[in-house]
């Protein structure tokens, strides 16, 4: 019997493809197989050459790692991936993951901050996150120094998810070794890296997509304007979660994140029962399951005219599909072709926010 995780591995692990547009090719031809097989004819629509394809024996490495390493695959149409995520338009494809599931089924409450966090901040964030799993929460964190550390020390008794920017046999940084391993085997431990990635820069971001999606509200302890904790807020935010902020003086730097957020609505946080009573009202079961996640209208041909028209609303700066819908004056399904053609030749790049620009 064929293994299903392959095909889908390969599509996934080919070049020029992300999530969106896996996702879209998914829809257009309702099977990995049947995707990998149109790669060179859409590219070649696109303007550029077919893309890399993942090999097959590279693949079947991979999957024997992560069996190894005592981890296994979530797929978005597995009925245990999380529904929460699932919601997300740029939701993984296939997570790997090690540890009790079951942790994703409680409420869980994502707690971010400061790598250099003052240590009144991580004597507050281990507060609040012992606080939070007493009450029955799950809480959810990136496994760095500082307040993610703070977090997951607080919560492991009780529940607590470490998402990580690397291979799940990969540890960063280095002296999180030991409770990387405890949330892997105490709680649950999750990337969308194969097993061997180094966690390098460009990870982070998408690592942050999945702390905030995995979760019905993110709690900021302590960051600076221009940090990682308020890219994990802003995808809270346009995904409908709750954002909270603790404040903070402003003569510390590390504050002014916080105060920043609080000043924008997020909400103030002084003590577990406000996140408590931010969260409660959200009910789980209101948002989507993966069976029913909307992705939009499957990709349909376009026309050399379609083409022309998208490409020259495009540029170098980013902007919103939405807004090149309008402009161009296709259907979405046309817009999304060309899009989708476009980024398998390597011309098109996808950003936060549902916004592309041409390379």
């Amino acid at each position: 019997m064929a293994d299903r995780r392959e095909p889908r591995l390969r599509l996934l692990r080919s070049a020029n493809i992300g999530p969106v547009t896996y996702g879209q090719l998914i829809a257009r031809f309702g099977t990995a197989e049947a995707a990998l097989e149109a790669l060179p004819m859409l590219a070649a629509r696109g303007g550029g050459r077919a893309p890399v394809i993942a090999d097959l024996a590279a693949v079947a490495r991979e999957i024997a790692a992560v069996e190894r390493l005592g981890a296994r695959y979530l797929f978005l149409d597995d009925p245990a991936y999380p529904s929460l995520l699932a919601a997300l338009e740029s939701a993984p494809p296939a997570l790997i993951v090690r540890g009790d599931a079951r942790l994703l089924e409680r409420p869980c409450v994502a707690m971010v901050g400061a790598r250099n966090a003052s240590a009144a901040a991580c004597r507050f964030a281990r507060q609040l996150a012992i606080g939070l799993v007493e009450r029955g929460a799950t809480i959810v964190s990136g496994l760095a120094r500082g307040i993610d550390t703070a977090a997951h020390q607080g919560a492991l008794s009780g529940g607590t998810i470490g998402v990580i920017a690397s291979g799940i046999d990969i540890v960063f940084p280095p002296e999180n070794a030991e409770l990387q391993a405890r949330v892997g085997e105490q709680g649950f431990l999750v990337t969308e890296q194969p097993p061997g990635t180094q966690p390098l820069a460009r990870f982070f971001p998408a690592r942050n997509r999945i702390i905030a999606g995995l979760s019905l509200g993110t709690v900021v302890v302590e960051a600076a304007p221009r940090s990682g904790s308020l890219i994990t807020a802003r995808i809270a935010a346009e995904a409908g979660r709750e954002v909270m902020a603790v404040p903070g003086s402003p003569l510390d730097p590390r504050a002014q994140g916080c105060n920043l957020l609080i000043r924008e609505g997020a909400t103030l946080v002084q003590s577990v029962d406000d996140i408590w009573e931010a969260i409660r009202p959200i009910d789980p079961r209101a948002v989507r399951a993966p069976g029913a996640r909307f992705v939009g209208a499957p990709p349909e041909d376009a026309s050399d005219a379609d083409r022309v028209r998208v490409v020259a609303l495009l540029g170098p700066v980013p902007v919103a599909v939405d807004e090149l819908i309008r402009q161009a004056g296709s259907s979405p399904a046309i817009v999304q072709t060309v899009l989708l053609e476009l980024e398998l030749a390597g011309r098109l790049d996808r950003h936060a926010g549902g916004r592309v620009s041409l390379r």
